[in-house]
């Protein structure tokens, strides 16, 4: 069953949306797309002036791509290892955005 906030394209390829808060933007991706590489690839700037100077490039190293799950947190992958050491004393809401696989609607805050 899909709701509106999933559709499937010509391709069969499931889709959902990422709501940006902040940004006041809404984008349609691909089932299982990464947070993180949509975020940049729609102009999201996830990272304070430390994390754009200091950033891992997505592989869960330095922790800069924090990011607030509002509404969806169902809809995400589960923490991997990564991010529990990462953001073990962060509120579960958060996740690292590299290492977060979107499967639904979410609604998300960046730079919490």
């Amino acid at each position: 069953m899909t709701t509106k906030s999933q559709e499937r394209t010509p391709e069969n390829q499931t889709m959902t949306t990422i709501k940006f808060l902040k940004e006041n933007q809404e984008f349609v991706v691909a089932d299982g797309a990464n947070l993180r590489l949509k975020a940049l690839e729609n102009r999201i700037d996830l990272y304070t002036l430390s994390g754009k100077l200091m950033n891992c490039g997505g592989y869960g190293q330095c922790g800069t791509c924090i990011v607030e799950v509002i509404e969806g947190m169902e809809n995400l992958s589960p923490r991997t290892d990564v991010e529990n050491r990462k953001l073990r004393k962060k509120p579960e809401n958060y996740r690292l955005a590299c290492q977060t696989l979107v499967h639904g609607p979410v609604s998300i805050n960046t730079k919490p």
